[in-house]
């Protein structure tokens, strides 16, 4: 039987776009068997595999960003620090200055952010069993001990979304089991080859991965470490790509990871990309199971994958 599965991808707001694209298959009736995510294509992921519905998602989704407990995080402190704003100099300036020194000051903690301040950003995501849902989900995350990739296929959902978007250094490491588990983006940015591992023989992976631009040279440490992570998440995510049958890309390369004031046109720009390749999907999703093999078999002849 041909089983459509779904790589997400991690991108922190770019991965709102994940939500697009579902509800786009939402309205062609398309299901898909599997579900694989990473970081913010584990949370969307989750959440589609638990409601099996796009619009709910999204609601529940965009209700909790618009929480006062998420808008306190401040994430967008995160953001380049370059990006153009309506702030004057000085208070560009300010911001600037204050966000480093108050990473000077987490030196001696695992993390930007503690436990109590986070713990109440994945309230929304059902404590329930992975095993139980209505569509096949895995979550992936990385155990900093072994250094190995954790594809999650069974426990508990929460505890899965959570490992795999604790972003390193600004999310705590998660406990689990004998894991000691961050994002997964540090091993997988875009599971194309995980699903598989949960009964997918097809694979539609949507890539949020951020724009590899040409830059100035780096002035600071964190210039440089800003840098060289997204670097290692693009090359990455170019290899990994390689195990899936068909690759879509919303336009929100350009976009920050902060960026959660502007969901809607994030989800948009999926739903836009979605319906651009919707043609593509549909013969994905019905091509024979035999010819699906035989071009798997072909590419792995031929090293692609």
């Amino acid at each position: 039987m041909a089983s459509l599965g779904l790589a997400l991808g991690g991108g922190g707001a770019r991965g709102l776009a994940h939500i697009g694209v579902l509800k786009v298959l939402d309205e062609e009736d398309i299901v898909p068997a599997a579900i694989t995510g990473c970081s913010m294509g584990s949370l969307v992921g989750g959440l589609y595999a638990y409601y099996g519905n796009a619009r709910k998602v999204e609601e529940t989704i965009l209700q909790f960003i618009s929480l006062p407990q998420f808008s306190k995080l401040g994430i967008e402190q995160f953001d380049d620090h370059t990006k153009k704003t309506n702030k004057g100099y000085f208070d560009q300036f300010f911001d600037y200055v204050g966000m480093r020194l108050q990473a000077v000051n987490t030196l001696n903690r695992l993390s930007f952010f503690d436990s109590d301040r986070t713990s109440d950003l994945y309230e929304m995501i059902p404590d329930v069993p992975i095993e139980q849902l209505g569509i096949k989900f895995s979550a992936i995350a990385t155990d900093l001990n072994s250094g190995e990739e954790i594809n999650f296929t069974r426990g508990s959902l929460r505890h899965a979304v959570r490992a795999s978007s604790a972003i390193p250094g600004i999310f705590p490491p998660v406990r689990y089991g004998k894991y000691y588990l961050v994002d997964g983006s540090a091993s997988e940015s875009v599971p194309a080859g995980k699903v598989k591992e949960i009964g997918a023989d097809r694979v539609l992976a949507v890539d949020v991965t951020r724009s590899l631009k040409i830059v100035d040279q780096p002035q600071n440490i964190f210039d440089i470490l800003y840098r060289t992570e997204d670097i290692t998440s693009f090359h990455l995510s170019m290899l990994r790509l390689r195990e899936a049958d068909l690759v879509i890309r919303p336009n929100v390369r350009q976009r920050s990871w902060t960026d959660f004031d502007h969901a809607a046109e994030i989800i948009a720009a999926g739903e836009a990309v979605a319906k651009e390749n919707i043609a593509e999907i549909k013969k994905l999703e019905q091509r024979n199971a035999y010819l699906v093999e035989i071009e798997h078999f072909i590419k792995k002849l031929k090293g692609d994958v």
